[in-house]
């Protein structure tokens, strides 16, 4: 099942026309089981925030990148920009 919401995240986000743009966990758990998405909600937050240690995902909150070992409430997920990925590997 890890592997359905990982797929989903990325389709999802790649589905995305403009860049930065961002998708909710809610959205993840639709594309994966449209009948019982609530049940996965709390699957698509541990797969985020694997991908989001891995720096393959971005968790968001109120707009700004969380921490993933410690955000709380409500969050989107988004795309690392590719601008910071160079900067930070100089």
């Amino acid at each position: 099942m890890a592997a359905d919401v990982e797929s989903a995240i990325f389709e999802l986000l790649a589905a995305k026309v403009a860049p930065r743009k961002s998708i909710s966990p809610e959205e993840v758990a639709r594309a994966v089981d449209p009948e019982g998405w609530r049940r996965l909600l709390g699957q698509v937050r541990a797969v985020a925030r694997g991908l989001a240690r891995q720096g393959r995902l971005v968790i968001l909150r109120h707009n700004k990148p969380a921490d993933p070992e410690d955000f709380k409430g409500v969050y989107r997920l988004r795309l690392p920009d590719a601008a910071a990925g160079k900067e930070d590997a100089q």
